[in-house]
């Protein structure tokens, strides 16, 4: 009984600091920043079918991709004169369950263009099966305490200052999906602001990499009422959507995907490792690429940094690096991800 009354002393102190808070505690300490958790958020896109002229699809239709996953339009649409038609679908979110969906799911929805869906139920003169006319992006699931727990402790230690590079920074933080942002000021000439932004777990099967074309909001008009600047689409357009109310009136923020800038690895001294010691090694690159990787020129990522997370991995005693020769440096617009990896004699 003792053991259980320090125990629960234990989980008081975890929760009296944002630092260490879980869960409703943890949501509170961030409230008190007005951070609040992601929802999930579905995805959406476009689909094309094939069938007669004049016949007609209408709003609310089900779709299915290959998995299970299910869309639904969200606009009629009428198979033209060339036989087929293109309507707007957005992702049926799954219903939170404790044990099966715990997070939600809304990843999950994100699918690459030509994806095969096909109609839930049949309609006279439709061809059954269609193909994901755009990319389906902006899904994203509920966010976790770790997420969560970082845009917290960025807004306690650097507070709001109306436009500075760390606003944005927290700006983009906060649009579901969104795992990592840097801002460069003045990148495309006086007065613009660059955003670059990664979706690790919501883009996934794209490395993390935004899915869209890069541009501004389309809600950033200028003479006219005419944007400003070419307007973004897909992920980017999703951030650049969530930044124009937050960023001061005059910027012009463009928000990019950084381009992959592929490193390849040749070792020696260790022989042809075992899968489970180069999966590891495999992991060690990626974690310190994840950690001192930036699309922002003038910083670099430390061979030093890798050689240690390499040492720490049991069965790679003698290991050299034979390339890269040093230090890999940032470059701008530009993220490092690991290529190919080669293990000499």
């Amino acid at each position: 009984m003792s053991h259980e009354h320090y125990g629960y002393l234990d989980y008081i102190a975890k929760q009296a600091t944002p630092y260490t808070a879980t869960d409703e505690w943890l949501e509170a300490w961030a409230a008190l920043r007005n951070i609040f958790r992601e929802p999930a958020t579905a995805a959406s896109g476009t689909v094309t079918f094939l069938g007669q002229p004049g016949t007609s699809i209408p709003s609310g239709t089900l779709l299915a991709r290959g998995d299970g996953y299910v869309y639904e339009t969200t606009a009629a649409g009428t198979v033209g004169s060339g036989g087929q038609v293109t309507i707007p679908a957005i992702a049926v979110l799954p219903p939170i369950d404790p044990v099966n969906n715990p997070t939600g799911q809304g990843a999950a929805g994100n699918a690459a263009a030509s994806t095969i869906v096909s109609l839930q139920a049949p309609i006279a003169g439709v061809q059954s099966s269609g193909t994901a006319a755009t990319a389906f992006t902006g899904g994203a699931d509920v966010e976790l305490d770790d997420s969560l727990r970082t845009r917290m402790l960025l807004a306690y230690q650097q507070t709001p200052q109306g436009g500075a590079a760390t606003d944005y920074v927290q700006w983009s933080l906060a649009v579901p999906g969104v795992t990592r942002a840097w801002c460069a000021p003045n990148g495309f000439g006086t007065g613009t602001v660059v955003v670059y932004a990664m979706l690790d777990s919501a883009e996934v099967g794209n490395n993390g990499f935004p899915v869209g074309t890069n541009g501004v909001s389309q809600y950033d008009p200028g003479p006219g009422g005419v944007p400003r600047g070419t307007v973004a689409t897909g992920d980017q357009l999703n951030v650049a959507n969530g930044l124009i109310n937050e960023q001061p009136a005059t910027a012009l923020v463009y928000v990019c995907a950084p381009t992959p800038n592929t490193i390849n690895f040749v070792f020696s001294g260790i022989g042809t490792p075992s899968s489970s010691v180069q999966t590891a090694i495999n992991a060690a690159i990626d974690s310190v690429f994840l950690e001192q990787g930036s699309p922002k020129a003038g910083t670099s990522v430390e061979l030093s940094s890798i050689e240690s997370a390499i040492a720490a991995i049991a069965g790679t005693p003698g290991f050299v690096v034979n390339s890269p020769s040093g230090n890999i440096p940032n470059a701008t617009g530009q993220l490092p991800v690991r290529g190919t990896v080669t293990y000499n004699p």
